[in-house]
């Protein structure tokens, strides 16, 4: 019988302590192993084509080259899975989002030499995201980087014969690769488009600088969400970190409401919590929208937003990053139509026109 292949690391950091930490945690699970390590991008280049590593994880500030650098070559000349190992800084934010455009994976924080309680939770996530990095859609995360280099300033979108139906709201979910496909859905609509609330995994440093990327990128205005803002046409609302986003019923009409109640599917923003307050409402003027993202977060509720009467797209297959949470409604039944992430705003502006 023949041996599992293992999922072949590449570690690369100029700390010590980091190489090793990180070394440690992955090479106590059986499906993976760490083929090397580098303290910087041109130890890291030679090893890359000596290992042949499936995944690397990679420092974002490094000497003689930094991380950006080394990334945008690498996804030039070798594309392949990169989760970037980031502070959880406004500065490191800036520089995580980047490396995202431009084809990282995915991120996770700096471990901390003395994680304690924050030991198990810090592994299940790297390995976690390493799983789902080796099976990842490259191609995509290629195009992600292409698409980077010819990016220009705010998209500005003219919707002919567009009049959106009043009282209608949009509603999108989203994990890995999800803050490039949420950019491509929004840059596809125009200012006038009904309000957009988004519930994209991320941290509280990240949502700030991610919601004023987007504002300076799309159409409509984009706000990273605070509690009692009234929905409104031509916004988007967008999950802040460590917070879950849901909409409420007022006599001024729908609101946002965060709140910091306990995790839910390992997550806060959670999809799934933002998706349930809608069908509480019973809200079915709503079209919902499960994009790209690891695990299934949002499955379960999007198929309870179908059942209450609301119109439901999921991401295919092939243009998701990682066909997790999508992947999830699929096989659950909770989508009205499955869309590649190029026609999914095209499909919107038709759902949401009274024309």
């Amino acid at each position: 019988m023949s041996e599992t292949k293992k999922i072949k690391v590449l570690i690369v950091d100029d700390s010590a302590v980091i190489r090793q930490i990180l070394s440690q945690i992955i090479s106590g699970h059986e499906d993976m192993e760490v083929v090397g390590t580098a303290a910087d991008p041109y130890i890291a280049r030679d090893k890359i084509k000596q290992l042949v590593p499936d995944v690397i994880t990679l420092d974002v500030e490094m000497p003689r080259m930094d991380g950006i650098t080394f990334l945008k070559n690498l996804m030039r000349l070798r594309p392949m899975p990169v989760i970037m190992i980031s502070t959880l800084t406004e500065a490191g934010a800036d520089i995580t989002l980047e490396a995202l455009q431009i084809g990282a994976f995915d991120y996770l924080p700096k471990p901390k030499e003395n994680l304690g309680k924050g030991l198990v939770e810090y592994e299940h996530d790297i390995v976690s995201k390493i799983r789902a990095a080796a099976g990842a859609n490259v191609q995509r995360l290629e195009m992600n980087s292409l698409r980077a280099k010819t990016e220009g300033a705010r998209s500005t979108v003219k919707a002919f014969d567009y009049s959106p139906k009043k009282d209608v709201i949009i509603a999108i979910g989203a994990s890995t690769g999800g803050t490039e496909a949420i950019k491509e859905v929004l840059q596809g609509l125009p200012a006038n488009c009904p309000p957009i609330v988004v519930t994209q995994h991320i941290p509280p440093q990240f949502s700030t600088s991610y919601a004023l990327r987007m504002n300076n990128t799309c159409s409509m205005t984009v706000h990273e969400a605070t509690s009692n803002q009234k929905l409104l046409p031509g916004n988007v609302y967008i999950a802040p970190g460590d917070h879950h986003l849901t909409i409420r019923k007022t006599a001024v009409g729908l609101v946002t409401q965060l709140d910091d109640r306990e995790k839910v599917n390992r997550h806060r923003p959670s999809v799934e919590v933002m998706f349930d307050s809608i069908t509480e409402l019973g809200y079915r003027k709503t079209v919902a929208v499960l994009l790209t993202g690891m695990g299934a977060d949002g499955a379960q509720a999007l198929l309870r937003m179908k059942e209450l009467g609301c119109h439901t797209i999921i991401q295919d297959e092939a243009t998701s990053v990682v066909w997790g949470m999508p992947g999830a409604a699929y096989h659950l039944g909770a989508y009205s139509e499955v869309k590649p992430l190029e026609s999914v705003a095209e499909r919107l502006l038709q759902l949401t026109n009274k024309l």
